[in-house]
C-alpha cells in the first residue's frame, strides 16, 4: 500500500464519522423539537463535534439537512443500478419503505417544518434518473423513446413518493412488498403498452 493511499483513507474515514454524527444529531433534535429552534450548537453539542469542525463542512443546518438527504437518496435511488438486479423492478421500493417505516415520527416533523417539500424535490429528481436508467437497459423496455421514457420515469419517481407519504400516515399500512408490488404493477401497466418491441440484447 503506497504511502498517499493510507493517509487519505483515514482522513475519509473522519470525515464520515463527523458527517454521520452532525447527521443523526441533527435527526434526533428534529424528532423532539421544531426544526426552526434548532441552534447549530444543539446539534454539537449531541454529536460531540465542535464548531469549527461543522463549518467547515456546512455552512448552517440546512446545509447539512440537504447534504444529508442528497446522500441518502443517491445511494437509495441507485440500489438497483449498482447491484445490477436482474428483475423488472424500475425502483427499490421494499428497500426504501422498510427504511422508512420506522420514521413515522421523522415524516410528521418534517410535515410540520416545511421539510417534506424538499424530500419530496430531491427524492423525485434522483429517483426520476435512476428508472430512466432501468428502463433504458431492461429488455421490456429499453427500445422505447427516449423523450417518453424521460416522462414517464418522471411521473413514476412523483407517484412512487406520493404513494410513500400516503403509506407513512396509515394507521396498518401494507406490507413493503406489497407497496413494491403495487408500484411495479402501476409502472408496468404503464409502460410495457409504452415500449414497443422488446430489445434484443
Amino acid at each position: 500500500m503506497s504511502g498517499k493511499t493510507e493517509p487519505s483513507r483515514k482522513i475519509d474515514s473522519r470525515v464520515k464519522h463527523t458527517r454521520d454524527a452532525l447527521s443523526d444529531g441533527l435527526l434526533a433534535l428534529v424528532q423532539g423539537k421544531p426544526f426552526e429552534s434548532i441552534t447549530v450548537q444543539e446539534i454539537l453539542d449531541r454529536a460531540g463535534i465542535g464548531r469549527s469542525t461543522f463549518y467547515s463542512h456546512y455552512r448552517d443546518k440546512d446545509d447539512l439537512f440537504l447534504s444529508d438527504l442528497e446522500e441518502f437518496m443517491e445511494l437509495m435511488s441507485t440500489q438497483l443500478l449498482r447491484l445490477a438486479e436482474k428483475s423488472n423492478r424500475v425502483a427499490p421500493v421494499r428497500e426504501m419503505f422498510r427504511h422508512v417505516a420506522g420514521m413515522r415520527s421523522l415524516h410528521r416533523a418534517l410535515m410540520a417544518a416545511d421539510k417534506f417539500t424538499d424530500v419530496l424535490e430531491l427524492g423525485q429528481g434522483h429517483f426520476a434518473r435512476a428508472i430512466d436508467r432501468r428502463l433504458a437497459e431492461l429488455p421490456s423496455s429499453c427500445a422505447m423513446p427516449t423523450k417518453r421514457r424521460v416522462a414517464m420515469s418522471q411521473a413514476f419517481a412523483g407517484a412512487l413518493f406520493s404513494l410513500m407519504s400516503w403509506w407513512l400516515a396509515q394507521p396498518t399500512p401494507a406490507s413493503p412488498e406489497e407497496m413494491d408490488d403495487i408500484f411495479h404493477t402501476m409502472v408496468w401497466s404503464g409502460a410495457g403498452s409504452a415500449a414497443g418491441p422488446a430489445c434484443v440484447r
